[in-house]
C-alpha cells in the first residue's frame, strides 16, 4: 500500500496520526510531499527526527521541498536504484529515500515521475532571522530540460511535486503580508506547461498548507490519501 500525504515541517505528529489510522506494514511506502525538513538544521534536531522514522520502519519517499537542503549537498547521501528510478539515501536511515527529480518510478503498477522544488515566500524573513535558506530551492534548468525528456519519452500515469501547475494556484491560501507581486512563480508556471501537453491519471502535491481536489490535482496538507 502507498499513503501520501503533504508536508511535516519536522513535525512527526501527522505521520504518528497516520500510523495510528492506517496501520501502515513495513512493505509499505508513505509519500511526502516536501518539506520533510529532516535535512534543516543539520544538527541534532535532524538525527532525532531520522531516528525516530528509522524506527518506524516503513518506507518514507521524500519529495524535495523548499523548507530543506537537497541531500546532494549532503556528504553522508549515497545513490541507489529504487522500483526504476534513483533515490538517495543514508546507510544510518535506509528507510528514508530522497527521489531524483525527474526520474521515473514504477510503483503499484503506476509510472511516477517525481519533480520536486518551490520558491519559498518567507525567504527573506529567514535571511534576516538567521534561518536556513537554500538557493537551490527551486528546479534548475538542467532539471528542468531532465523532466521534459523524461515525458517526451515516458507515458506517465502520476506525477508527484512539490507545488502546483500557475492554473492551479490556491489564492485562499497566500500568507498575509506577502508582496505577491514579488514572489518567484517561475517554477508553477514551467509547471502549467507541463500540465497541458500532460495526459495522466493523477498529480500529488503539498506546499499550499490545504486538503482540497480540483480535478485530477490532489492537494494534500495533513490529509492521507492512498495512491
Amino acid at each position: 500500500m502507498v499513503y501520501i500525504t503533504g508536508d511535516i515541517h519536522g513535525d512527526l505528529k501527522p505521520i504518528y496520526d497516520l500510523f495510528k489510522r492506517y496501520e501502515p506494514e513495513e512493505d509499505d511506502v508513505i509519500v511526502i510531499l516536501g518539506d520533510v525538513a529532516v535535512n534543516y538544521t543539520g544538527t541534532l534536531r535532524d538525527v532525532v527526527m531520522k531516528d525516530r522514522m528509522k524506527k518506524m520502519r516503513t518506507t518514507f519517499f521524500c519529495i524535495h521541498g523548499n523548507h530543506e537542503n537537497r541531500p546532494q549537498n549532503i556528504a553522508s547521501y549515497k545513490e541507489k536504484v529504487w522500483n526504476g528510478g534513483r533515490v538517495l539515501y543514508e546507510d544510518d536511515y535506509p528507510n528514508i529515500f530522497f527521489p531524483v527529480d525527474g526520474d521515473i518510478f514504477y510503483i503499484e503498477g503506476k509510472k511516477c515521475i517525481v519533480i520536486g522544488g518551490a520558491y519559498s515566500v518567507d525567504k527573506y524573513y529567514r535571511l534576516r532571522n538567521g534561518y536556513k535558506w537554500w538557493p537551490d530551492e527551486q528546479p534548475s534548468p538542467t532539471i528542468k530540460e531532465y523532466v521534459e525528456k523524461q515525458l517526451s519519452e515516458n507515458k506517465i500515469d502520476v506525477v508527484f511535486s512539490h507545488t502546483c501547475p500557475d492554473k492551479y494556484i490556491p489564492t485562499e491560501c497566500f500568507l498575509s503580508g506577502i508582496d505577491q507581486s514579488k514572489v518567484d512563480n517561475s517554477t508553477e508556471e514551467w509547471l502549467d506547461t507541463i500540465e497541458e501537453k500532460l495526459e495522466y491519471e493523477a498529480w500529488y502535491l503539498g506546499h499550499w498548507h490545504t486538503d482540497k481536489r480540483i480535478d485530477k490535482m490532489h492537494f494534500l496538507f495533513h490529509g492521507v490519501e492512498v495512491l
